[in-house]
């Protein structure tokens, strides 16, 4: 159910008002738009409807443009410092009944808001959320008989412009059947894309990114979002969606003709490819967002997908505790010298729990190994098992007691159909039960009916106090702002691939899905294992596999990526006894800030999280060995103790630790070997730590 603010009617014309904003409308109140349309703009052809961003640098236009047969249809584009991003580009909906919205429309009148606010994240990149923008809502009015009016609404803030339709109940049209979107990006000349080809729209975003020019794009491409783009003179932009509630997903496919242009294309329903959405009027489309910077920085550290979002719905969020899962699956449930035989089973479940006391990780997930599910029943197709009750074996609730006495709380994976079959009566179960949250799998679509069912999934989690990670999943648009209960979705080519692919997961890829995948928010990639090989030595294993890399670049992938339920994913005889242990387990899982310190696409990164008082610094580089000059200058003032955990080849362990003091005005060399990393965390000494406190 789409929830509205307070004072907010469906019956009113326009869409849903922000619970937590602070916002001051011009001909608007609280951002409701009125029953009535705005007073008409004289003309047929007005001057250009212009937001800028509120530091001034970005500008977003909107305009009516005569195109061939169709009359006056609305245009757009989009400049920083006066240097274009988008150039002209025209929207529209093509509607279930031939007509396009758009076509042949005018310009009725403009309405202006400020949005000023600030609000808590959590988990998040970052706790405290600064949401500062200028948006204007567009009337239009369509020509001929229907007379059906529609709006266009565009937001600017300091890292990008986003817009989206809205269409208003109103006499003779009060439903809406949308064929395929119109939504246009035309960029500049030379303008190169870091893409991600699907094969359809049945897709888990599992693929390899392609570096080359937008003009080069090939026809049968569909592009997964968001989409990276290096302009030409400087400066870079990426193409997402935000809000995606109650409509279909958006990809993107190359335009007709020489113009470096790409065009929206929306996931048909299941069972009428020529329909994306179905729904009652008053409705609206998710954000077409378009993030704007000078630098990768810009991108990285930009809440802008979030801020398109709604506010928290859920009321108290202290139950959400972000930590780190054992996820047996990963390595084939292999394990060396134990009394029982490992696999789906109570003796190897509790044995993980153990081990999960043992090392300091919260949770234990039940999963599944071959084609069998941890509740029985073959995996895919699913065939209605109930998820309740453990499969032969499998005593599910001597497992939970058992993990209750160890202080480990245990995760379910599901089948996606398993958990809409069956969560009106488990959820509150596995609430009573103790149950820390569920994974759900195999969705590989965002239709509109199946992003109904995941937003059903996520209201009932949060009502059973439930938290959620998807797998097999199309990208995120933000929704863990409205549901932070949503820890992480997978939606990218990650380490599993290293258990059956020959290629597997080359550091290249590491280091590009951080400039793009991770713009749409938390992701989840089968981290943890230190079973690491130079590239040249790697070969796929299903079991106990191998990953490319050194063991320090696994404990740099936990604080370079956003992952709020990031895996431990090895067997526990791979990890008892490895120094980096209990540097693994404590790092944490959620963050107060986040900064990129240097980055350079399928090259190298350098991300900075703090956690409280401490700073987290994540070092990745490709097949090249690396030393890397880490300025500090983001600590405050005072004394810190740098912990470093950097490469050793020489070592039997592969690592060495070190530890000094520094400050602010300090560089800090790390040297990285070959598809290598490091590890720092900064801490306050204890003298400055006291000094702080008492002011």
């Amino acid at each position: 159910m789409r929830r509205m603010a307070p004072g907010c009617k469906r019956s009113d014309i326009g869409s849903r008002c922000s619970m937590s904003r602070a916002v001051a409308v011009v001909l608007c109140v609280l951002g409701c738009v009125p029953r009535e349309a705005p007073r008409a703009i004289a003309g047929a052809q007005p001057d250009p409807v212009a937001v800028e961003s509120p530091d001034g640098r970005i500008r977003a236009e909107v305009f009516l443009k005569a195109a061939a047969d169709e009359g006056p249809v609305p245009h757009y584009r989009v400049s920083v410092d006066g240097r274009p991003v988008v150039l002209d580009s025209p929207i529209g909906i093509a509607l279930g009944d031939g007509t396009i919205l758009g076509a042949d429309s005018a310009i009725e009148g403009v309405e202006s808001a400020e949005i000023d606010e600030r609000y808590r994240q959590h988990p998040g990149k970052r706790r405290e959320v600064v949401n500062r923008a200028d948006e204007v809502t567009i009337w239009f009015l369509e020509a001929g008989r229907s007379q059906r009016r529609w709006q266009l609404v565009v937001r600017a803030a300091d890292d990008g412009v986003a817009y989206r339709y809205r269409f208003p109940e109103q006499p003779g049209w009060d439903s809406l059947v949308v064929a395929e979107e119109r939504s246009t990006f035309t960029l500049p000349e030379g303008t190169r894309a870091v893409a991600l080809p699907l094969d359809g729209f049945e897709s888990a975003y599992e693929d390899r990114y392609r570096r080359l020019p937008v003009s080069e794009v090939p026809a049968d491409w569909l592009i997964g979002l968001p989409l990276l783009l290096e302009l030409p003179g400087g400066g870079l932009a990426a193409i997402t969606e935000a809000d995606l509630t109650d409509y279909a997903g958006m990809y993107l496919v190359r335009g007709d003709g020489p113009d470096p242009r790409l065009v929206s294309r929306l996931s048909p329903l299941p069972d009428e490819p020529e329909v994306a959405v179905r729904a009652d009027l008053p409705h609206e489309t998710p954000w077409r967002a378009i993030l704007v910077s000078p630098d990768l920085a810009g991108l990285v550290e930009s809440d802008f997908v979030l801020n398109l979002n709604d506010p928290c719905a859920i009321g108290d969020v202290s139950w959400i505790e972000p930590g780190m899962t054992t996820f047996p699956w990963w390595n084939g449930f292999f394990e060396e010298g134990v009394p029982f035989e490992p696999g789906l089973n109570t003796e190897t479940a509790k044995y993980y729990i153990d081990f999960c006391a043992e090392a300091g990780i919260p949770y234990h997930s039940l999963d599944g190994i071959d084609n069998l599910a941890w509740y029985g029943g073959p995996i895919r197709p699913y065939e209605g098992a109930g998820i309740t009750e453990g499969g032969e074996g499998l005593d599910f609730q001597e497992i939970l007691r058992h993990a209750e006495s160890r202080g480990v709380r245990i995760r379910l994976w599901m089948h996606w159909e398993a958990a809409r079959a069956h969560m009106e009566h488990a959820f509150p179960l596995y609430r009573e039960w103790g149950v820390e949250g569920v994974m759900l799998d195999f969705m590989n679509r965002d239709d509109q009916e199946m992003v109904n069912v995941l937003r059903d999934v996520l209201e009932l989690a949060a009502a059973n106090h439930l938290t959620v990670t998807l797998h097999g999943a199309s990208k995120p648009t933000g929704l863990e702002r409205t549901y932070p209960n949503l820890l992480s979705s997978e939606a990218v080519l990650n380490l599993e691939y290293d258990k059956w692919d020959p290629m597997g997961v080359p550091p290249e890829h590491e280091l590009t899905i951080p400039f793009t995948r991770m713009l749409a928010g938390p992701l989840d990639f089968h981290q943890g294992s230190f079973r690491t090989v130079p590239v040249p030595e790697f070969e796929p294993r299903y079991v106990a596999p191998l990953i490319m890399g050194t063991p320090c670049r696994t404990l740099a992938s936990y604080v370079v990526f956003q992952n709020h339920l990031p895996m431990v994913a090895d067997y526990p005889s791979a990890y008892r006894g490895h120094p980096a242990l209990p540097v693994l387990a404590s790092i944490p899982s959620t963050w107060d800030e986040t900064k990129l310190l240097s980055g350079s696409i399928g090259e190298s990164v350098v991300i900075a999280r703090r956690h409280g008082e401490d700073w987290w610094v994540g070092a990745m580089t490709d097949r090249a060995a690396r030393t890397l000059s880490i300025p500090l200058t983001f600590l405050g003032p005072g004394r810190f103790k740098a912990d470093l955990d950097h490469d050793d080849l020489a070592a039997p362990s592969r690592l060495s630790h070190s530890s000094r003091e520094v400050s602010a005005t300090d560089l800090l060399d790390a040297e990285l070997a070959p598809s290598g990393g490091a590890i720092i965390r900064i801490s306050p000494l204890a003298s400055d730590r006291e000094g702080a406190r008492t002011h």
